[in-house]
């Protein structure tokens, strides 16, 4: 699977009973598909994936597979403490048709978790998920950072895909870009503008070369009328080698973290403001390195105090004011006092989607 551009990490809404509001995820889903994103985090720390159930995660992963364009790359958040829980809920986004795991580090027991036991873990993971694994390293949650000795050695493994990095620091980037060079290369299919082409666009339409509709000579003999559905056109796919792919996760650093060799980002903001994060990366993939600096400023400040001051409800009350559902966090998280949100509609004055 190709993980180039940038992904929303999206929330999930809840009513005030604390419930899962899936309507409105349903909407704020669907809302991110039309933009220009290359794809969607389900159950990332965005989405509050350590507050939900197991049953909750799983109806929360189905709906938004549910609501979601077939043309964007879905990957589900299923990091749990243990193999056995993680691959539970693997298997069940693959049922859902996601394109890869998000599979954050264990973290509780960390004086144990010496280099052998999260090699074993991920080895373990990837050796039996359906679904291609990136690794999620996030020590601002966990307190722990996955050792770039580690992910050197995980690269090598044939459904690993790449890492997603939230130290928001481009030396981390630059490091493991260095240190996965020489992973092996992955032959993934692609549109002809080579756009990632997902499992649910495959599904949906027949490759090129695929079967053509077929009539059967007793039906055509019989001489009846038939009322036939126009054929689907065949997708057109190519192919294309990549090597490990690295996703950032800090927008005030994505440039920065884009010329250190990361293929994208997965970013909390783009889920509230999904064009401006965008056109940073566009500007880039374009070579206009000036634009591309000017629209990471444009988002830097605002990005960096909703979601690091204020977090979790922070970033709803952000979705709120551009005109997605976000609504309260599920407790022990609170949400933002007054003074709090009018901050958060002042720093989006001028970055509405």
């Amino acid at each position: 699977m190709l993980l180039e551009g940038i992904f929303a990490a999206a929330t999930t809404p809840f009513y005030p009973d604390e419930r899962v509001y899936f309507r409105k995820l349903e909407y704020n889903v669907a809302r991110l598909s039309m933009s220009a994103l290359s794809g969607l985090v389900i159950l990332g720390s965005t989405g509050e994936a350590v507050s939900l159930t197991d049953g909750e995660s799983r109806e929360v992963l189905r709906v938004a597979a549910e609501a979601a364009a077939a043309d964007k790359v879905l990957v589900a958040g299923v990091a749990r403490e243990s193999v056995r829980a993680t691959l539970e809920l693997a298997a069940a986004a693959a049922d859902f048709g996601y394109d890869a795991v998000l599979v954050r580090n264990p973290s509780y027991y960390r004086q144990q978790l010496t280099d052998k036991a999260l090699l074993t873990y991920y080895r373990t993971v990837a050796d039996r998920s359906a679904l291609p694994v990136v690794l999620y390293s996030i020590p601002r949650f966990t307190e722990f950072e996955i050792p770039l000795q580690v992910v050197a050695e995980l690269a090598d493994h044939p459904n690993i895909l790449g890492l997603k990095d939230s130290s928001g620091k481009v030396e981390r980037i630059q490091a493991v870009v260095d240190a996965t060079r020489n992973a092996p290369k992955r032959t993934v299919t692609v549109t002809p503008v080579f756009e990632a082409v997902t499992g649910r666009m495959l599904k949906a339409r027949p490759s090129e070369g695929g079967a053509a509709t077929f009539v059967s000579a007793e039906g055509l003999a019989a001489g009846a009328a038939m009322a036939t559905a126009p054929p689907v056109p065949a997708l057109k796919t190519r192919t294309k080698e990549v090597g490990f792919q690295v996703l950032t996760g800090s927008p005030s650093t994505m440039l920065e973290s884009l010329e250190a060799g990361a293929t994208g980002a997965v970013l909390a903001f783009a889920t509230c403001a999904p064009q401006t994060c965008q056109e940073v990366y566009t500007a880039w993939k374009e070579h206009d390195r000036k634009l591309a600096a000017e629209r990471q400023a444009h988002i830097s400040h605002a990005s960096s105090v909703i979601g690091n001051q204020f977090g979790i409800a922070g970033l709803k009350a952000a979705c709120d004011f551009n005109g997605y559902y976000g609504g309260y966090p599920r407790l022990p998280l609170l949400p933002l006092e007054a003074a709090g949100r009018a901050k958060v509609e002042e720093l989006l004055a001028e970055i509405r989607n």
